[in-house]
């Protein structure tokens, strides 16, 4: 297992094409979510779950995607559907992170929303540790409340980000990073 400052230094986002079989599963997974969900949280209000997509799972996931986007697109060719079919089926396990804010008088939305990215870190996190890739994508069923229905969220719920996880192909360089001196400013 990785140092902790070394894993933070080093964690990289992989191409969807380089996650395969297999995904974090049993108590693998289980620690993942663990992880994912110890994040800061005001008030302990818990503004946010999880949906997990595997195995078949996925496929019905993107069935509805393809429907969606069929209704929306009625020119689409059936290439561009089965690319709507196989949205989630493209790596082993995809972790939807939902914000569910509650109303509250002194905690704001924006907090328990940053709250939801949090998880979404912590998922990437987790994940490396573990041995898995990972890499966090909030693509159009995303923003589309009839997919966020589909996936059986509430009208006022949204999705932080879909983290897309599996076994990596193969160890990424590492690639430049922003200069420490034109992004710290101090007051």
């Amino acid at each position: 297992m990785p140092d902790a400052l070394d894993l933070l230094r080093t964690r990289r986002s992989f191409r969807l094409m380089d996650l395969v079989e297999p995904g974090p599963r049993g108590e693998a997974l289980e620690t993942l979510l663990t992880i994912a969900s110890r994040v800061p949280d005001h008030g302990r209000l818990v503004p946010w779950r999880f949906v997990l997509f595997e195995g078949e799972g996925r496929n019905r996931a993107g069935e509805a995607f393809a429907r969606i986007y069929a209704e929306d697109h009625p020119d689409a060719d059936e290439k561009r559907l089965n690319e709507e079919r196989q949205r989630f089926a493209r790596v082993p396990l995809v972790l939807a992170v939902v914000t569910s804010p509650v109303a509250h008088p002194k905690i704001p939305e924006w907090e328990q929303l940053m709250s939801a990215a949090a998880c979404c870190q912590n998922t990437l996190l987790a994940a490396a540790a573990l041995g898995f890739g990972g890499t966090w994508i909030t693509e159009w069923p995303a923003f589309d409340a009839r997919a966020r229905a589909a996936l059986g969220l509430a009208e006022h719920e949204r999705i932080a980000g879909f983290i897309y996880i599996g076994t990596p192909l193969q160890v990424l360089e590492e690639r430049p990073r922003p200069d420490l001196a034109s992004i710290v400013t101090r007051f």
